[in-house]
């Protein structure tokens, strides 16, 4: 990733799961993750203090984990740096988006929110307050599951000025790449998948892998659950789609 120009690009992720410790546990034995335990006075999903959990990986930091009552889903949030948190909110919300979470700041790190789209996705703009460089190597993608790309492509494209471009990515159904407002870069994806029908759409990360079969087999030894068995796609790598032993859906991904 060119750290230059980072605006309208996934910079962080955080897991939102109700057993933070499983979470961990099921991540370090599959991907090598180590944690550093920070002390936060502010999380995404609501204020208060607690400990932090931060996702190290190729000695950079990537994301952490925060705990979640047992009444709301496990998920992945991915965070997409913005210039301006509450213009973006606010245009969010004429865009028919609801805000779980109106702008806030975290002390050192940097201002969010949190979107939940017409769909039902959840995404946080995020403006840093640091100039730390985004990481990379182990967050490789984001795409957008759901039963609706077209609408999701109109959303996006307003909210964060992407550029919707048509692809065949997966070969399974049309598939949505969404692009840089330069047009330079690839920075997500959507597409529409029968098993999203009928439930919320969701935003998945993809995390990097040297084997993606044998990723998977270990990932079900351990707990998780396929939602799509790995598929090769030419000119671009394998991949499959879990949900992990909290609940929370994740993709593997071993790009070419």
């Amino acid at each position: 990733m060119d750290n230059k120009n980072v605006v309208g690009r996934f910079v962080w992720h955080d897991l939102m799961t109700n057993d933070v410790l499983r979470a961990m546990d099921f991540y370090s034995e599959l991907l090598g993750w180590e944690y550093q335990i920070e002390h936060s006075s502010d999380f995404v999903w609501k204020p208060g203090e607690g400990d932090y959990p931060l996702i190290i990986a190729n000695s950079e930091a990537h994301g952490g984990f925060i705990e979640i009552d047992d009444d709301i889903a496990s998920h992945w949030v991915a965070y997409v740096e913005v210039k301006d948190v509450d213009s973006v909110t606010d245009n969010a919300v004429k865009l028919g988006a609801t805000i779980d979470r109106v702008p806030f700041d975290v002390p050192g790190v940097g201002q969010s929110a949190v979107i939940r789209d017409p769909q039902g996705a959840v995404i946080c703009p995020f403006v840093p307050s640091h100039k730390l460089p985004a990481p990379s190597g182990t967050f490789l993608w984001d795409e957008l599951i759901t039963d609706n790309a077209e609408s999701a492509k109109i959303f996006y494209s307003e909210l964060f000025g992407w550029l919707a471009k048509e692809g065949n990515l997966h070969q399974l159904n049309d598939y949505t790449v969404f692009k840089s407002t330069d047009d330079t870069q690839a920075v997500g994806g959507a597409m529409n998948h029968s098993f999203r029908q009928g439930r919320a759409a969701a935003w998945v990360p993809y995390l990097a892998t040297d084997d993606v079969d044998e990723t998977v087999a270990r990932a079900k030894t351990l707990g998780a659950q396929a939602q799509l068995e790995v598929i090769e796609v030419p000119d671009e790598g394998c991949f499959a789609i879990l949900k992990d032993p909290t609940g929370a859906e994740f993709a593997l991904f071993k790009p070419i």
